[in-house]
This record gives structure tokens, C-alpha cells and sequence, in this order.
């Protein structure tokens, strides 16, 4: 599941928890919420490295052709 999807069920968990008065699942939502967000800075920081490593090779490439 993405970071987005985990936040949204986590909402909706801690929404449902705070309805019935069931503070356990209401736990779990904000769990899950804080595990959505996590998962996003994770994703942005994945999709950096790629977006670096991938400029670097092409720069590489267009050194080695210059010679």
C-alpha cells in the first residue's frame, strides 16, 4: 500500500475509534497515519537518490563519448 492510502485508512480507523469510543482502534489509525507519512518521505527521498544516480550515469556516459 502507498503512503497516501495508509494515511486515508488511518483516518479513517482513528475516526471510527473516536465514534465508538474504541481507543485501541483509534491508536491504530494514527499508527497507520504516522506510517503513511513515513513512507512518503521515504518514497521522496528514494525517488532523489534515483534521479541523482541517474544523472550522474548520464553524465558519465557523455564523458566517455567526448573522449
Amino acid at each position: 500500500m502507498g503512503g497516501k492510502t495508509d494515511e486515508m485508512k488511518g483516518r479513517i480507523k482513528e475516526a471510527a475509534g473516536a465514534l465508538t469510543g474504541n481507543d485501541k482502534l483509534r491508536e491504530q489509525g494514527k499508527t497507520d497515519q504516522a506510517a503513511g507519512k513515513v513512507k512518503e518521505v521515504v518514497q521522496k527521498a528514494v525517488d532523489k537518490v534515483r534521479d541523482a544516480a541517474a544523472r550522474t550515469v548520464d553524465k558519465a556516459k557523455a564523458a566517455t563519448r567526448k573522449n
